[in-house]
């Protein structure tokens, strides 16, 4: 099955239902960037390799560019389209955001992936463990979000971003946060699951 057809002065984004795809989708709502979705589900084109060496989706491919890796393709989207930043201003606090962002992907969404492998690679014992582990890291960094608006921050950003993809797949990976626990977690979960953009993109 060849790729959908791309002009290659409009945005096209090819990518399936997961986590990265839908981080992506996020980027793209928050930046307000109009783009062609090309949905591929199933089998993965041949003629992937040719935008993507790995085989692997999301892709982003916009004016002879492909982009196939989640913060490559924030940054991308960040330095292009500056109307609406997901990074503050200062230098000190980019790079801040930038290192929480990094442990948000190293610590949890490295447990939440393990959840949430395809069947034909899921291994049961591990998921038991990353689920204990994850729930866990939640509940106990829970009061952290109720010191800010956002995780962190004042204002939406980065890490709000990839947090959002992941708290919505909660039930996927059959994780219930305690309420007498968790409660500002689970108001942060309410307001960044509930924002226009995410809506647009569940």
């Amino acid at each position: 099955m060849p790729l959908p057809f791309a002009d290659t002065n409009q945005m096209v984004l090819y990518a399936d239902d997961g986590y990265d795809s839908h981080v992506v989708r996020i980027l793209l709502a928050e930046k307000h960037q109009p783009f062609h979705l090309a949905i591929l589900a199933s089998e993965r084109p041949e003629d992937l390799r040719q935008l993507n060496p790995y085989n692997t989706l999301p892709v982003l491919s916009h004016q002879n560019v492909n982009l196939f890796e989640i913060n490559v393709i924030f940054e991308y989207l960040e330095e292009r389209y500056r109307g609406h930043k997901l990074l503050a201003e200062s230098p000190n606090l980019r790079a801040t955001h930038r290192l929480l962002a990094w442990r948000i992907q190293n610590d949890w969404l490295k447990l939440a992936r393990q959840l949430l492998m395809h069947p034909d690679s899921f291994d049961n014992e591990q998921a038991k463990i990353a689920r204990h582990d994850l729930q866990n890291a939640l509940v106990t960094l829970s009061p952290l979000f109720s010191q800010y608006t956002y995780f962190m921050a004042d204002d939406y950003g980065w890490c709000d971003v990839l947090l959002s993809a992941m708290l919505y797949r909660l039930p996927e990976m059959d994780i219930t946060l305690p309420k007498h626990l968790c409660r500002p977690l689970i108001d942060y979960q309410n307001r960044v699951l509930e924002r226009a953009t995410f809506l647009e993109t569940r």
